[in-house]
């Protein structure tokens, strides 16, 4: 059975938002794994996605203090339904990227990172597939908010989607 995975980021909660948009929790209530790439900002959020996500796999972003670091690693590992997934708050500039995180990451198929707020979906030229979700509740210089979902079935990654908020 394909396993339903959501990836967010950059949430900030509550110094950019009050809480996530409900569209957020809708999508993390029909996720089978959601998984966050730092910038939590707030404990609390970490304590209400630990009870209402099936599996939450999280790292601890640069904007995050003492108390999430304690219980979140600044890189995480899991496997999905046969898909290697690492994950981590910040990769760097733009350029050279993919290069990067073949370097960095050379035992997983999928790097899922966050930080800059402008989702990202690009191939390494050794096959990683590199995601960034972008941020639910701060756009930036982007035309909006966004998350992404995607399945993993059966050891490959399909229906990659970005949302928007």
């Amino acid at each position: 059975m394909p396993t339903r995975l959501l990836l967010i980021s950059d949430t900030h909660v509550p110094k950019r938002a009050p809480a996530l948009p409900d569209s957020v929790w809708s999508a993390i209530d029909a996720a089978d794994v959601v998984f966050h790439a730092g910038d939590w900002v707030s404990v609390d959020l970490l304590d209400q996605l630990e009870l209402r996500a099936t599996r939450l796999v999280g790292v601890y972003g640069n904007n995050d203090g003492d108390d999430l670091r304690a219980r979140l690693p600044e890189i995480a590992r899991t496997e999905v339904d046969g898909i290697r997934f690492a994950m981590i708050h910040e990769t760097g500039h733009a350029t050279g990227r993919e290069e990067r995180a073949d370097q960095l990451f050379p035992d997983v198929a999928v790097l899922v990172f966050g930080h800059s707020h402008i989702p990202w979906d690009s191939t390494s030229p050794g096959g990683l597939r590199l995601l960034n979700p972008g941020s639910p509740t701060d756009r930036r210089r982007q035309p909006a908010c966004t998350f992404m979902t995607a399945v993993a079935d059966d050891g490959v990654l399909r229906d990659v989607t970005l949302h928007e908020v």
